[in-house]
């Protein structure tokens, strides 16, 4: 993703109705619209968002949504919504997160699909100055330097206060400034002020107002996401999941996950 600039689309009202045009050949699924229930963590969600009118016109399905973390215990998670019993037809989250599910019984093996592929990013407030993180040794400094520092409670955030601040020997210096956000936006943080930088999945820093994308994580510190789907065993609409997430996966669908922040996967 190094190469993309993440700059706005003005064809991409033109490019969505493409896409759904496109895309209604191969969506085959039952004679007999009906609802789909789904569960998208936030990497996905801004595509999701554009992608889900054109599939409810193209099938006269009806999509019903919830959004939550991968990973995580707050209450809106997705383990935690099916924990619950929250009706699911289809989940999308980042993948080692779906093999756990599918390994507690709660998605179909074999239902697995890897729809795309998302880096981390950094964003600072509006206006500020943006820190050198083009190499590993700039982020540190950038890191050391910063007043505060806001990480998701998900898939990235797990990865940066595991991993890499430990690898980049930061861990110490910075804990009394890192802030583990759950049930919101990194982007939303930094933008209020409560954080000097935040981190986060580019595709979730890119549509929250008020922030400035400083780019992406440099080789060596960055850690690429797969982000998939999978039919849940209490699935209602097993076929009508199946072809949504065939949708999702399509050729059509590619352009709008792209110009969202995300790398679109080549359809199986």
């Amino acid at each position: 993703m190094s190469g993309l600039s993440f700059r706005p689309d003005p064809m991409g009202r033109l490019r969505r109705v493409g896409a759904a045009i496109a895309a209604s050949a191969l969506l085959a699924g039952p004679a007999l619209a009906t609802e789909i229930d789904v569960m998208t963590s936030g990497a996905f969600t801004a595509a999701y968002r554009e992608l889900v009118p054109a599939f409810e016109h193209d099938t006269g399905h009806t999509i019903r949504s919830a959004f939550g973390a991968s990973q995580g215990g707050a209450a809106d998670s997705i383990p935690s919504r099916l924990d619950r019993g929250e009706p699911a037809d289809v989940v999308i989250l980042a993948r080692p997160a779906l093999d756990a599910l599918v390994k507690a019984g709660k998605v179909v093996p074999g239902s697995e699909v890897d729809l795309v592929r998302s880096s981390i990013g950094m964003v600072v407030r509006a206006g500020a100055p943006r820190p050198d993180i083009a190499t590993v040794e700039a982020l540190k400094q950038t890191l050391l330097a910063a007043k505060s520092v806001a990480y998701s409670a998900s898939a990235s955030g797990t990865y940066l206060s595991t991993e890499l601040f430990p690898k980049l020997g930061v861990a110490e210096a910075i804990a009394p400034k890192l802030q583990r956000i759950e049930s919101a936006r990194v982007a939303a943080v930094v933008a209020r002020g409560d954080a000097e930088i935040g981190f986060q999945q580019v595709s979730e820093l890119l549509p929250v107002p008020g922030v400035d994308f400083v780019g992406v994580l440099p080789e060596g510190a960055q850690r690429a996401t797969f982000f998939s789907a999978g039919i849940t065993t209490t699935a209602r609409a097993p076929e009508a999941a199946r072809a949504l997430i065939r949708y999702f996966g399509s050729p059509a669908a590619a352009p709008v996950i792209e110009r969202t922040g995300l790398e679109a996967l080549p359809a199986r």
